[in-house]
């Protein structure tokens, strides 16, 4: 017996979640870098205004 299709509601949600996932671990990066020293984002090799940008290569992997 064949599975039934899932609904097109189904998808939604799902996108939804997932997008809502994404948003979370953007916030999550952003804010922990955030909070970091000049000095110690500097140790890592990160500088301030590459926040946003490291944030979301994050996601992308």
């Amino acid at each position: 017996m064949a599975a039934a299709p899932s609904s097109p509601q189904k998808g939604m949600k799902m996108n939804i979640a997932h997008s809502f996932n994404n948003w979370r671990k953007y916030r999550r990066t952003v804010s922990e870098l955030g909070r970091m020293s000049n000095h110690r984002l500097n140790d890592i090799g990160i500088e301030r205004t590459d926040i946003q940008r490291i944030a979301r290569e994050a996601l992308a992997r």
